[in-house]
């Protein structure tokens, strides 16, 4: 083979490796809620950033999520409370106190978050029992009613559920809210829970 051949051949090989010219995105868009009687609009995430820096005024999906939450946080409590006197696991007791201790002061700064910027806790408005994640009265109710590694299972298998709607809550505020501070909220969340989920499934 002739140098001049190499010598193209390797040119090609140089072009195909070549990395790829930006086509000026960085980043997935975001769909921002729009005012009563307005359509939502979509921005890049660029957009949205710079327009939040500017302006990070709480809007619906923010207002939403802190009332949801709150809700939320309040059923996982619920569920923790029967632990002492019904699981079998020294694991899930120690589980059941994490929980509680990261949500309850989590419960306390979403009200204060609303009463900074104004808003009731309860609006009446809104069907909070179909929020991803809640158990229903029903599986409450067995839970009450069970004792030892019964309970630790379905306790376990519940509080997996509801921690996958709160992600789902969160992810969802993340894309479309416009608040930095429910934001932050909205990321511990995640973090926090995906954590849980882990172990919770390593002691099933």
């Amino acid at each position: 083979m002739s140098l001049t051949v190499l010598a193209v051949l390797g040119l090609a090989a140089c072009d195909s490796g070549a990395a790829p010219e930006p086509d000026g995105t960085s980043g997935p868009s975001v769909i921002v809620p729009g005012g009563p009687g307005e359509a939502n609009r979509t921005l890049s995430a660029e957009d949205a950033a710079k327009q939040r820096a500017d302006d990070d005024s709480p809007n619906s999906a923010d207002v939403d999520y802190a009332r949801m939450m709150i809700e939320h946080h309040e059923q996982a409590l619920e569920m923790t409370e029967l632990v002492p006197d019904r699981a079998e696991s020294s694991q899930v007791r120690k589980l059941a106190e994490r929980i509680e201790a990261a949500q309850r002061p989590e419960i306390e700064t979403m009200r204060s978050w609303l009463k900074e910027h104004g808003k009731a806790e309860e609006t009446g408005g809104h069907d909070h029992a179909g929020m991803p994640g809640m158990a229903t009265e029903a599986q409450l109710s067995k839970l009450r009613s069970a004792e030892g590694r019964a309970f630790d299972q379905l306790f376990l298998t519940l509080m997996i559920t509801h921690h996958e709607g709160a992600i789902t809550m969160a992810t969802e505020v993340k894309a479309q809210g416009n608040n930095v501070r429910i934001e932050e909220m909205a990321d511990d969340v995640v973090a926090q829970q995906t954590s849980e989920i882990t172990r919770m499934r390593d002691m099933l």
